[in-house]
């Protein structure tokens, strides 16, 4: 477990997360919605990402739902309170079996059906409720992209499937977006 956290710890963005970064900059993408705990999104420089699972860098109060970055909150006396409404904080990642906070189920559930393009990307595809968000765009004739090296069990309802890994298929796809961006322009 310590070899794990250590990898988090030292995790950095790859060029994907760049890309989906410079694609919400350049108004290509306009939100994120991610299973992932890492931070790596933020750490790119993404700004509207909505972290279904939580994250790990992150304290949640169970109450009024206020998230704080680690360094701002004291573990000295346990337990430890929300500074906003005295209700318990603990760690934001989502456990199994643990609801997920209804904040951020919001946001996704929103994003979904307000979306004309979703692209899934390196995702199994199998884990719910994350794995329902794309049905709900596709119901109001949302275009549905997936970008993973493996099929997946939302292969078959994709309108475009590119077998690549993000960090290579993303960075081209920005770049072939720009280009057609700039050729109507």
């Amino acid at each position: 477990m310590a070899a794990f956290n250590t990898a988090l710890e030292n995790a950095k963005p790859n060029p994907g997360h760049y890309a989906l970064a410079e694609m919400e900059r350049e108004g290509f993408l306009r939100h994120i919605v991610t299973q992932n705990v890492d931070n790596l999104h933020s750490a790119a420089g993404s700004v509207n990402v909505a972290e279904i699972h939580g994250n790990r860098f992150k304290y949640r109060c169970i109450n009024c739902v206020a998230r704080f970055v680690r360094e701002e909150v004291s573990v000295e006396s346990l337990p430890v309170r929300c500074p906003h409404c005295q209700g318990l904080v603990k760690g934001d990642g989502v456990m199994f079996g643990e609801p997920i906070p209804g904040d951020v189920l919001e946001v996704c559930q929103v994003q979904a059906s307000k979306s004309d393009c979703v692209m899934l990307i390196g995702t199994s595809a199998l884990v719910y409720p994350a794995a329902g968000l794309p049905a709900i765009a596709q119901q109001r004739g949302a275009y549905l992209m997936e970008m993973n090296p493996l099929e997946t069990a939302l292969s078959s309802s994709c309108d475009l499937v590119i077998r690549t890994a993000s960090g290579t298929g993303l960075p081209f796809l920005l770049e072939r977006t720009r280009a057609f961006r700039d050729d109507i322009a």
